[in-house]
């Protein structure tokens, strides 16, 4: 098929740079523009990954007719209003998680998709992560039982807040690593979270001078009794093998699994650069071309707008998962649980 629908990309950070990657491989992909408040950023992405144009201000790029979808990969705190502008220019959106920061901006942003008659997804990447799919297939198949008990860590080192990302104040390990857990926690169990309980601590970072939580913990209660523990941590050492860590628990009434993406052991380094257990699943180069549970739900979003057909997780999945972390906010503020 000949590359003709373009798309474009909002955000040329870390994680947008996996988009232009996947764009850039794409054969049914026009890779029109991409778009940063750093005009030197924009020019080397769209260089390097050959697209077409680049912008400082996403509205000269949503004004781009060529331009038909686009990714949005800026910070969490910031997706509204960019997300809420490419669906009212007609644009289809995927948008990295969370949706929004609020319920009242998630809500703002489902109505204006459906007033444009466009799609819409959000990018919960683990749900194309091999070990957590074959989890659901276990559940799904009656392998596992009832899902009782889910106990789901994932943590990042203190490398991330205080030098990976510039805007950590502005954000907080529920956002930034909770809307992974919670998303597979509602896909998993195919339920929705009908009460949370959740505490927070603030020590180590704002003494660093970064005003937000260290971690949190969390309770979710099931409708069929089951919990789920949440753990969303950013003060991790620095000198721990990977720059996350990512393990999780079930325990259905019928059997137990484990997933651990993180320490997998599949592969360790030991070199004069350092040791660590490098990623298996998430990114890498095959031959040439990116693969792995990062790069498919991108491409997953090419196929449903080049092929017209909707997207695996809805704007809706975006909203409740907000529901979820707004309410363990509200929760670890007050000390009471919250009920949904």
């Amino acid at each position: 098929m000949e590359r003709s629908i373009g798309f474009g990309l909002i955000g040329c950070g870390i994680w947008g740079e996996v988009h232009a990657r996947t764009y850039t491989a794409s054969p049914l992909v026009r890779f029109v523009a991409v778009c940063d408040l750093e005009k030197d950023r924009a020019e080397q992405f769209a260089q390097v990954y050959n697209a077409e144009k680049s912008y400082t201000d996403f509205n000269e790029l949503l004004a781009n007719p060529d331009i038909k979808a686009v990714s949005v990969a800026t910070p969490d705190f910031c997706h509204t209003k960019i997300v809420l502008d490419a669906l009212e220019a007609g644009k289809h959106v995927l948008v990295e998680k969370p949706l929004a920061t609020t319920i009242s901006e998630c809500e703002q942003i489902l109505a204006a998709r459906d007033a444009n008659g466009v799609k819409l997804m959000v990018d919960f990447h683990n749900r194309w992560n091999i070990p957590f799919i074959q989890v659901r297939n276990m559940v799904e198949s009656g392998e596992l039982g009832d899902l009782m008990m889910l106990n789901i860590r994932l943590n990042d080192t203190i490398f991330v807040p205080t030098k990976l990302i510039s805007w950590a104040a502005k954000s907080s390990p529920l956002y930034f690593l909770g809307s992974h857990v919670v998303d597979l926690v509602r896909w998993l169990s195919g339920a929705e979270v009908k009460r949370v309980f959740s505490v927070c601590r603030s020590f180590v970072l704002q003494k660093l001078g970064i005003d937000t939580p260290d971690f949190y913990q969390t309770i979710l209660e099931l409708p069929n009794g089951g919990t789920a523990f949440i753990e969303n941590c950013w003060i991790v050492d620095e000198n721990a093998p990977n720059i996350y860590e990512f393990k999780a628990e079930f325990i259905g009434s019928n059997g137990t699994t484990y997933v651990d993406t993180s320490h997998h052991r599949m592969i360790e380094k030991h070199t004069q650069q350092g040791s660590g257990l490098p990623d298996v699943a998430g990114m890498f180069d095959l031959y040439g071309k990116p693969v792995g549970y990062c790069t498919a739900p991108i491409e997953h979003f090419i196929h449903c707008v080049v092929y017209d057909t909707m997207p695996l997780v809805s704007g809706e999945d975006g909203l409740k998962v907000t529901q979820v972390l707004e309410a363990a906010e509200r929760s670890a503020q007050t000390g009471q649980s919250v009920n949904l």
